[in-house]
């Protein structure tokens, strides 16, 4: 027995984007990348698929799990479909820029594609949009990339936007210090931590009760900086104090139309950061639109490099309608002057000719057609 698809129907989690929404997609990335590329920033293009076991390597944002596989017909090795392009920036820079001067600024844009959706993000296939700093990843590497993202978003034309600090390593650095832990309680306490769960936390025992005051350090961002100052000039002895005085110096330079938030034991989505990991919000949208902090890439020698970069994951905004335009279209009846057509696009004009008796401008979304060489309303 044989069943044929209804000719429209795509897998679930994957759509059509159709020319306003396309076209809106592609103008918002040209205008985070151009943003990106007045810094800068070079861009990259890695491929849709890698060898399996390349891309498995490097993978750090997203596991082995998020990877849907193909069969290479040529080499009958397994290829997967990127889920990040992180990873991808980081091989070529690893690999085919290993010997560039550092720091090595790249930038990238391109869909991505994962196993699973989620309830949150329900599509599979989503656009990336992103940059990365290799070569360092101080503060005044965070300040850069912190401020590009602001500034990307703000070129496209996204209002309301909020930007939330965390400390990934924080737990490690308290654990090992002031505040001992024992490591194999330590995944479990980030955990209760990242969940606010106090009575969690204090179940867990081994020290684990000393670090409830951070519970409470989770906010607007100067009254919680506020508060982990003071557990650091207390229980933590000055642990942590080269950290709180990095992400005072991150944050001078924002803007004050920018909302900035801490949760220093903010843990998902972070699990690969170091010191530092920010997550990017914007007013109506639900959940994050983007990330970014700073992380290591492995070099083929197997040192580590620093890197600092953020990634934007727009389809929200484009869905919402942030990169559309107002188009001035313009009907090009049969027999139209074809040099004052050419000199019309040029000052910004989108003219559709037409190509019979029968076609009508109107129906063909045109709000002026030409008249005696010059724009006309209908």
């Amino acid at each position: 027995m044989t069943s044929s698809l209804p000719p429209g129907l795509l897998p679930e989690g994957l759509s059509d984007r159709l020319p306003a929404a396309a076209e809106a997609s592609a103008r918002l990335t040209r205008d985070v990348l151009d943003t990106v590329a007045a810094h800068g920033y070079g861009r990259v293009m890695p491929p849709m698929a890698e060898f399996e076991e390349t891309l498995t390597r490097r993978l750090q944002s997203a596991g082995a799990e998020d990877l849907l596989r193909v069969v290479d017909p040529i080499s009958q090795r397994t290829l997967a479909l990127r889920p990040d392009m992180t990873a991808q920036v980081g091989r070529i820079a690893a690999t085919r820029l290993a010997r560039a001067p550092r720091p090595l600024r790249l930038c990238y844009a391109g869909p991505v594609m994962r196993l699973r959706a989620d309830q949150l993000h329900p599509e599979r296939e989503r656009m990336q949009i992103g940059a990365e700093l290799v070569g360092s990843d101080s503060v005044s590497a965070a300040v850069e990339i912190v401020n590009m993202a602001i500034e990307a978003l703000q070129s496209a034309g996204v209002p309301g936007i909020t930007i939330d600090f965390t400390l990934p390593d924080l737990v490690d650095v308290l654990g090992d210090g002031p505040l001992p832990v024992a490591a194999e309680a330590r995944e479990a306490l980030r955990d209760r931590l990242d969940a606010k769960d106090a009575g969690a936390v204090a179940a867990l025992g081994q020290g684990a009760a000393a670090y409830l005051p951070l519970i409470a350090v989770t906010g607007p961002f100067h009254a919680a900086m506020d508060k982990l100052e003071a557990i650091d000039a207390g229980p933590a002895k000055g642990a942590i104090a080269s950290r709180i005085a990095g992400l005072r110096a991150i944050a001078k330079p924002i803007g004050w139309d920018i909302t900035l938030t801490l949760d220093p034991t903010e843990r998902h989505g972070f699990e690969y950061q170091s010191w530092f990991g920010f997550s990017i919000f914007a007013e109506g949208f639900i959940g994050e639109i983007g990330r970014g902090g700073s992380y290591a890439i492995q070099r083929d020698d197997g040192s580590m490099e620093p890197a600092m970069g953020f990634s934007l994951y727009p389809d929200p905004l484009i869905d919402a309608g942030f990169g559309r335009s107002e188009e001035k279209r313009l009907f090009l009846p049969l027999g139209h002057d074809a040099d004052r057509a050419r000199v019309l696009r040029g000052e910004g004009w989108v003219t559709v000719a037409a190509l019979s008796d029968g076609d009508d401008g109107r129906a063909l979304g045109c709000g002026h057609w030409l008249r005696d060489s010059e724009p006309a309303a209908y």
